[in-house]
């Protein structure tokens, strides 16, 4: 019987170290690029930013997204496994449509947990480091507001979510066939790490302005809630109408993604065989 459990429970287990593992490494690339999407500011100055803030404040903002990506990638890998057994089992259409469908519920229920989402960036932003110092007065700042306010920018998540599930699980097996045959345990975890770390940072890349526009949206505290395409124009004008500035961070991004993916799809692939 807890062989049996154990057996059920295993994607989520593994989707949720593989996402500790992630975040505990990453956070501080993290942190600059999320000054980069706020502010529009160079990767130096983010950086020279972080300095001014100290250690201390390093790690500041680490829960929300301990919490948020240990929940929600236990919730990604565990329940799109599960879901497209279920859909293939009762659904008479292609393996792929399935999967497909499967990666866009499982993505759905991943932004329920938009509020952990929400007050990371809140405890990322310089200009609330006076308002609030942990992420209980974070959560507690924004209960005035009402439940909504936690759900600032849930159509953008809502969106990266489901189409970046969609390409992750749908490209991951053939990228994966495309790379060198590996015959020992350590070949297999570097293509691992290469499939999914190549995938996560041309996701990144790709839904980059949306993430940008989210970032802005949940940066706001009370006060009229803006839709994505206002926002996206806000930020457009401001940064005069150049794309080059709208992907702004994009580079660094792409190197975090490449690296946080890569961490995440290796774990995640060798935890599977050993537990």
């Amino acid at each position: 019987m807890v062989g049996t459990n154990v057996g059920e429970m295993k994607h989520y287990l593994c989707g949720c170290c593989a996402a500790f593992n992630n975040v505990a490494i990453t956070f501080p690339i993290q942190k600059i690029l999320f000054r980069q999407q706020l502010y529009g500011i160079k990767t130096r100055d983010a950086v020279l930013q972080l300095r001014r803030d100290g250690f201390r404040n390093l790690y500041r903002g680490i829960l929300p997204p301990l919490m948020q990506k240990t929940t929600t990638l236990a919730l990604m890998f565990g329940l799109y496994e599960d879901l497209s057994s279920l859909l293939q089992k009762h659904v008479s259409a292609p393996e792929f449509a399935t999967r497909g469908v499967a990666a866009v519920l499982a993505g759905t229920t991943e932004a329920i947990f938009t509020p952990l989402e929400r007050v990371q960036t809140l405890l990322q932003d310089h200009k609330h480091h006076d308002k609030f110092t942990n992420t209980y007065q974070a959560f507690r700042a924004l209960k005035c507001h009402g439940i909504g306010e936690y759900y600032r920018g849930l159509v953008p998540i809502l969106f990266r979510n489901g189409s970046s599930n969609v390409l992750f699980f749908g490209l991951r097996g053939p990228i994966k066939e495309h790379l060198p045959t590996a015959t020992t345990h350590s070949a297999h975890l570097v293509n691992d790490f290469i499939c999914g770390g190549l995938l996560g940072a041309m996701l990144g890349f790709l839904f980059f302005p949306v993430n940008v526009v989210k970032t802005r949206i949940q940066s706001q505290i009370g006060g009229e809630f803006q839709s994505f395409p206002k926002v996206f124009k806000t930020i457009w004008l401001e940064r005069d109408r150049k794309l080059t500035n709208l992907f702004r961070g994009a580079h660094l991004n792409y190197h975090r993604s490449l690296i946080s993916w890569g961490i995440i799809n290796a774990t995640y692939e060798f935890l599977l065989k050993v537990i």
